[in-house]
Order: structure tokens, then sequence, then C-alpha cells
């Protein structure tokens, strides 16, 4: 998995965060991570900077002042990265709702199958891959799919899907300037701004394991922002055409 980089956003996850550096590290030797921490007040910045030392040169972080959103901590992650010589470029959660060992099937699907965005689906081949959710957060999820789906016209199934593998000509391609939406709404809308650039999107099914330590960062407000962002989103995208 060389030219790979893997962008982890945190904030208060002290209890998984060098679990999953680890894990990530030993699905290959090439990889790197890149840590964007929110100046987590549990000091997770602290313990990713003392692993530092013994993963050097392959272990980075950027803290900002505070909790700023999701997809503002993707759009640090990416401009950091494409700074870089990286070509593959992650989005990864640290609490192991995402299995590490699905990174090669991401980065396979792009570099072997000519995808231009790879996603880790939780909803493909008519099967539901979650494990620990209640029905009312499925159903939730599901249906919100579902939804984006309809409204945008994209032919992906897991649109929310925050396990990603991106060429880096699709971060290249898209401003990420204009990227509005900080919350979940933000996986929907990078989807939709590279499905409107007509790049190659595959779904790579996996099993979506909710998180056993730490909190859960979903509120009412970025559901909000998801269910009425997408739709101002695809009237835009219409009278720009």
């Amino acid at each position: 998995m060389q030219d790979t980089v893997v962008i982890i956003p945190t904030y208060n996850e002290i209890e998984n965060i060098e679990a999953i550096i680890r894990a990530v590290f030993s699905q290959s030797d090439n990889i790197h991570i890149l840590i964007v921490d929110d100046n987590s007040p549990d000091l997770t910045a602290l313990k990713v900077k003392a692993l530092q030392e013994e993963f050097l040169n392959r272990l980075f972080l950027k803290i900002r002042k505070e909790k700023a959103g999701l997809g503002t901590a993707y759009i640090h992650g990416f401009n950091w990265s494409l700074n870089k010589s990286y070509q593959y470029i992650f989005e990864m959660d640290a609490d192991f709702s995402h299995n590490p060992k699905d990174l090669i099937k991401l980065y396979k699907a792009c570099k072997d199958d000519g995808a231009d965005l790879a996603i880790g689906s939780r909803y493909i081949n008519n099967k539901v891959n979650v494990v620990n959710w209640d029905m009312k957060r499925l159903l939730m999820s599901y249906l919100a799919s579902k939804y984006v789906r309809v409204i945008t016209g994209m032919r992906i199934h897991d649109t929310t899907a925050g396990f990603v593998c991106y060429k880096r000509t699709v971060l290249e391609t898209i401003d990420l300037s204009k990227i509005k939406f900080i919350g979940y709404a933000f996986q929907i809308e990078m989807k939709f701004k590279a499905y409107l650039k007509t790049f190659k999107i595959t779904e790579v099914p996996v099993i979506f394991t909710d998180r056993t330590r730490g909190e859960s960062k979903l509120s009412s407000g970025i559901i909000s922002e998801a269910v009425f962002g997408v739709i101002s989103m695809k009237l835009k995208s219409l009278f720009k055409k």
C-alpha cells in the first residue's frame, strides 16, 4: 500500500487511539496515518505524540484549536495530504467501526480495479452489514441513504458512508474550499461532487461495527443538516447546469 495515507479525525478518542493506530499500521509497512485532533480534552493528541517516537515518518498529527466538525477536519487532512506525494487518501473513524483489515480491499478497488473512489459500503447486495446498532438507528441510516439516492440520482447504496478511499485526482479536481457541510452531510456532498465530475465510484462490502469505547458524535443537528442539506445541494447543482 505505497503512497497511501489514512486520515483519522479525533475528538476524545483516548480509549481507542493507540489500538487503531497499531491496527492500521499492521496492514502494511508502507501505509501512513494522519491524525487530525480537535484539541481533545482527554489528551488524545498527547498519546499520538508519544506514539510518533515509535512510528517515525509514518504517524503525523495536526491539532486544531477547537472542535469544528468532521467535514472541516477531513478538508484539513485532504489539503495536508495533497501537499505531499500520496496517491491514495483514506477517510476512517478512530473507533473501530471501520475494520482496518478492509483497508486493503478499498485500496485494491482503486489501484487494481480502476475505481477513482472506493466506498466501504454497509448496504450493498441487498444486505445490511451493521453490528450493534439498535433498530431505530439502523432504519434511520438505511432510509437516509435511500432518501439521498432518490434525491441526488446517485447509484450509491451507502451514501453516508465514512470509510472511503480517494484517488488523488478526485481531491485535486473537487474544489475543497467550496464544500459546505461539516457533519455527516459532508460524506454525501463529497460523493455527490465526485459523481457530478463523472469519476468512477465503486462500493466494496464491509461490516460496520458500532463503537464499544468512547461516545458517539451523532446529534440531531448533524441529522438535520444531512436531511435538508441534500435538497439544497441537488437544487444548486441543477441551477449550475
